[in-house]
């Protein structure tokens, strides 16, 4: 039986203890978990950052959905595994007025060429659990929109080097 991998959460982020928690889920074709690690872990390609790669424990600066870049601390930057190990990414932030977050991915490769492509946020304050009551849910909105496009880029990477490849091959 295959189990499925799930988020590892600090006891202060446990979904539904905090004031808002969204989950967002893809399961997509012909791309792997390695391509969507590259393009999530590599945060020079991001908008708003001030680092290369998110590495376990250090701290970086960027912004998300507009908002003000925050310093946050990585708490896993697992890459995946050949063996079938899912890759694991989570970061973490707490502001001078309060405010914590709890950022998780994780990404595995699935029989039949597919991936998993999984994202939830935790968050602690009452400003969020405002947002969680908005309709529409814009955080949830944009971390769909996020993944979406994670998974876009995967697939035009893959294309790019698939064109690359035949290329060379033709000379």
């Amino acid at each position: 039986m295959n189990f499925q991998s799930s988020v590892i959460w600090p006891p202060p982020f446990l979904p539904r203890i905090t004031n808002n928690f969204l989950s967002n889920e893809r399961i997509a074709k012909y791309i792997t978990c390695t391509q969507i690690w590259s393009l999530l872990a590599n945060i020079s390609t991001w908008e708003s950052n001030n680092s290369q790669f998110l590495h376990k424990d250090e701290v970086s600066k960027f912004s998300t959905f507009g908002c003000r870049p925050l310093a946050c601390t990585t708490q896993e930057s697992e890459a995946p595994k050949s063996n079938g190990r899912a890759g694991r990414l989570s970061w973490c932030t707490k502001t001078p007025d309060g405010l914590e977050v709890y950022h998780a991915w994780l990404f595995k490769d699935l029989e039949s060429q597919r991936v998993r492509v999984l994202t939830r946020e935790s968050q602690i304050r009452a400003v969020f659990k405002e947002l969680e009551a908005q309709t529409p849910n814009s955080m949830l909105l944009g971390h769909q929109d996020w993944l979406d496009g994670l998974i876009t880029a995967a697939r035009v990477d893959r294309r790019i080097s698939e064109k690359l490849s035949n290329e060379v091959a033709d000379v």
